[in-house]
């Protein structure tokens, strides 16, 4: 009996662990699709984004083609792609996970400073940070930063090291997209007139009125100086600066009022108010998170 071949050895232990897998050929890229599938003829997978009616029994379509069924990755039509395959991917959202893939030095430091520390494999050039629960995919979400999720794959680096930790609000909130900035004058909002921050909600805060409000007007600036575009993420960082600057304090710090004058700010320079929110409140989470 002939030995198996390596990749298939992996892929068949990932695939009993629970982990859809697929070969990668040479350019550690995934094999293209059948002449019945190319050009997507077919429709397309079911759990593709655009859902379609394809069940080919090839590897087709990339990561939607990832299975943990060890006859499918055994099975004839299969045979012929891992004799020529040179490595293994995983599709991580059908695994329930999501990896933070961190392209060169100064993304992992970007990491470092801002994410919870979690499980860590290895790259060629950075690294992948692992962590428990599935969201969108993105690329380019920052530089050198991609999140490979629901419909990407990653290339199997090994287990990697450290606990894995469930995934944060703040990687969450770097893949919602910001609606189109309305033009100046036709901001629709429902925002109510605001109470500003004051000790009367802050009862718990170790930090004095001055320390607060000049951190908060400088945040607010920040936000206010990006009426082109970005102010929703601005919304989010300052929120989650903020939050963090309370992490010591017994409370109640009043972060509700400062989250209302930061969603307030964004709206005001065209960032939608449901997104100008949300951004505000994963902030706001985040920083509790990396405080945790």
């Amino acid at each position: 009996m002939s030995a198996m071949p390596e990749p298939l050895s992996v892929a068949l232990a990932l695939a009993a662990a629970g982990v859809p897998v697929l070969p990668l050929r040479a350019g550690k890229v995934p094999f293209g699709n059948c002449r019945t599938c190319k050009g997507n003829a077919c429709g397309g997978r079911p759990n593709m984004k655009a859902a379609g009616p394809c069940r080919c029994p090839a590897p087709c379509h990339a990561w939607a083609a990832a299975t943990t069924n060890p006859h499918v990755l055994t099975s004839p039509l299969w045979a012929p792609v891992w004799r020529e395959a040179v490595a293994v991917a995983y599709h991580p959202g059908g695994a329930g996970l999501t990896v933070v893939d961190l392209d060169n030095a100064a993304a992992v430091g970007w990491a470092r400073d801002v994410l919870p520390a979690t499980r860590i494999v290895l790259t060629t050039r950075g690294e992948h940070w692992l962590y428990r629960g599935a969201m969108p995919s993105a690329n380019a979400v920052r530089l050198g930063v991609d999140i490979k999720s629901l419909m990407q794959y990653a290339r199997w680096l090994g287990p990697g090291t450290g606990r894995m930790a469930v995934l944060p609000a703040a990687v969450r909130a770097l893949v919602v997209k910001e609606d189109t900035t309305p033009a100046p004058g036709e901001v629709v909002s429902s925002l109510p007139t605001r109470a500003p921050w004051s000790r009367e909600v802050a009862t718990g805060c170790r930090h004095t009125e001055r320390y607060v409000r000049t951190g908060l007007e400088r945040g607010l600036a920040l936000v206010r100086a990006r009426a082109e575009s970005g102010a929703g993420s601005q919304a989010f960082g300052v929120a989650r600066f903020l939050a963090a600057q309370h992490a010591a304090c017994p409370g109640p710090c009043g972060l509700a009022a400062i989250g209302e004058e930061v969603v307030a700010a964004a709206v005001l320079v065209g960032v939608p108010e449901p997104y100008a929110r949300r951004a505000v409140a994963n902030g706001l989470e985040a920083a509790v998170e990396c405080a945790a």
